[in-house]
């Protein structure tokens, strides 16, 4: 006899999920459609932990759950993974571009001492690193 298989209760603790998210999941297909008892209970087979940890640190990692289902997919029929990952890496990085920007931008407007925007972007005078200063200078260089 094979492995034993788990209600959803016990197969959201074991995972690490609610039991609604078993449901979401199921909708988006990133979980197969659970057997039935004669009593009408999803019957999901064991690996299906391992199935839901893979979703969630997937998710973890950056990736929607649109992007999961691709990964899922493309796991069955090719070898997919190294190539979405380097994309999601790509992306991840120029997001940690875009908020170092923020983050400095952040920084020298504290340091300047701003309290009003509006009145720092339309100052020649004071120093302040306006968002919209620096937006107009980033344009400007590109």
């Amino acid at each position: 006899m094979g492995e034993p298989e788990l209600r959803s209760g016990r197969l959201a603790d074991a995972a690490g999920v609610n039991v609604q998210t078993l449901r979401y999941y199921e909708r988006r297909g990133l979980l197969p459609a659970p057997r039935r008892s004669p009593g009408g209970h999803r019957l999901y087979p064991a690996e299906t932990v391992t199935l839901l940890r893979v979703v969630k640190a997937a998710q973890r990692l950056g990736f929607t759950l649109a992007e999961v289902a691709d990964l899922l997919a493309a796991g069955r029929h090719d070898a997919g993974l190294r190539t979405r990952a380097r994309d999601k890496l790509a992306e991840v990085e120029r997001r940690l571009a875009d908020l170092t920007a923020v983050r400095d931008t952040l920084r020298a407007a504290v340091s300047a001492g701003c309290d009003d925007l509006v009145t720092c972007a339309e100052s020649r005078t004071v120093p302040c690193p306006s968002p919209v200063r620096t937006e107009a200078r980033l344009r400007s260089d590109a």
